[in-house]
């Protein structure tokens, strides 16, 4: 893997996530960055969504245009994906993660994009956007996990981390999560970017690392341990 992976807590494109983002096009090596935003998740208003994000970059310097993939169909309709190549940055927005697991998984557009990654392009996704990237995910209307794309092996994302205790989010996931998992929980406004074994957090809140009984938090501009 080339590129590196953005794996936000939530709140995308708003006050607060501006040198996260620019950050964000930094990595992908592009000046300006190429950002392409897939609002599949959010099913109650995507136009709104992508909208958002490109006015958001665009503002940030970056080049951004959206694409419109809202169901399984368009993931494998190749004038729907071609639009993907030569992305410097694909962000997928927050939204529903059950509905964006079924549109990306085994679909042509995930495969264009994982070459884009492994060519040096940024793939990043906010809240649901996160949550699918990793091996496993938390259902958030049944409370039970689901296998995700496993992008990023052997890890799990809990978006909108910021409310939440860590001492009583540790004991549920010793409860219910996938043993061996490694859980990240991620503030709104706020990832973790990089690639497995080289995370750094990014943005205005903090990540706090779910290991077994263990939990740490880390604040932007740390990296995460390197068995992450």
């Amino acid at each position: 893997m080339a590129g590196e992976i953005g794996l936000v807590g939530g709140e995308e494109f708003r006050t607060g996530c501006e040198e996260m983002d620019r950050e964000i096009m930094r990595a992908s090596g592009q000046e300006p960055a190429r950002v392409v935003v897939i609002p599949t998740a959010a099913v109650t208003g995507p136009a709104k969504a992508a909208n958002d994000g490109v006015v958001h970059f665009g503002s940030l310097g970056g080049d951004a245009v959206q694409l419109m993939v809202l169901d399984r169909s368009q993931a494998d309709d190749p004038s729907f994906v071609e639009p993907s190549a030569g992305a410097g940055v694909v962000y997928f927005t927050g939204g529903s993660p059950d509905h964006l697991l079924e549109t990306l998984r085994g679909s042509q557009l995930l495969k264009t994009i994982l070459a884009a990654v492994d060519n040096g392009a940024v793939l990043a996704g906010s809240s649901a956007g996160a949550m699918v990237f990793g091996s496993y995910m938390r259902r958030p209307s049944a409370g039970g996990w689901v296998e995700a794309l496993g992008i990023v092996p052997n890890l799990a994302v809990l978006p909108h981390h910021e409310k939440q205790d860590p001492e009583q989010t540790s004991r549920n996931l010793r409860a219910q999560a996938p043993a061996g998992l490694t859980v990240l929980g991620v503030d709104a406004r706020t990832g973790c970017l990089g690639r497995p074994g080289q995370w750094r957090v990014v943005g205005s809140g903090k990540v706090t690392v779910y290991q077994g009984n263990q939990w740490t938090v880390y604040q932007a501009g740390e990296s995460l341990p390197s068995d992450v």
